[in-house]
């Protein structure tokens, strides 16, 4: 296990395991938001580039947590489920709240890789380097579901602050299980 040097409770194994799980969770959003609207809706396309992003994203922590050793989050059935709940009740409301689930979701990963970046500060440079090239598309996601109406969703300021809640609550959780 590779300790920081900025935080002695924080290991690089533990991010690699909270990461793995977050882009499982964002890929399940989104295969739930395209359930729901199929090719045809007015964001299915970037709905579909994104999910595309998050899919390469989780197959590169699968390939670090195989090279690595490190042990997946226990939770993966209920990211599983959940996330795609959220992707399919979104998508049920309408476009502008699948977009708003995006933002909500990017604002907190930008929040959480910053962090990760700035507790490594060089001591793993490939897993820094991941997550500094992940952390650039998410907020591409975050300012894409702005530009398509994210805050114009119906409660957006009550929907973004309980998503967003829940991203913090299911980072916590996943680095420890």
């Amino acid at each position: 296990m590779t300790r920081l040097a900025g935080d002695p409770g924080a290991d690089s194994n533990s991010m690699i395991r909270v990461d793995h799980a977050g882009e499982y969770g964002a890929a399940r959003i989104y295969a739930g938001q395209l359930a729901v609207m199929g090719t045809r809706g007015p964001v299915a396309g970037e709905i579909a580039r994104m999910a595309s992003q998050e899919d390469r994203h989780l197959k590169a922590f699968d390939r670090m947590i195989a090279e690595r050793g490190v042990r997946p989050t226990l939770l993966m059935p209920v990211w599983h489920a959940a996330g795609f709940a959220l992707g399919a009740v979104s998508a049920l409301v309408g476009p502008k709240a699948a977009m708003a689930v995006t933002a909500a979701v990017e604002t907190e990963i930008d929040r959480h890789y910053q962090a990760q970046r700035d507790l490594l500060d060089g001591s793993d440079p490939e897993l820094e380097g991941m997550i500094a090239e992940f952390q650039a598309e998410e907020v591409e996601h975050r300012e894409t579901a702005v530009a398509h109406g994210a805050e114009q969703a119906v409660a957006y300021p009550l929907m973004s602050a309980v998503i967003r809640a829940g991203c913090r609550a299911a980072i916590r959780v996943a680095e420890k299980i």
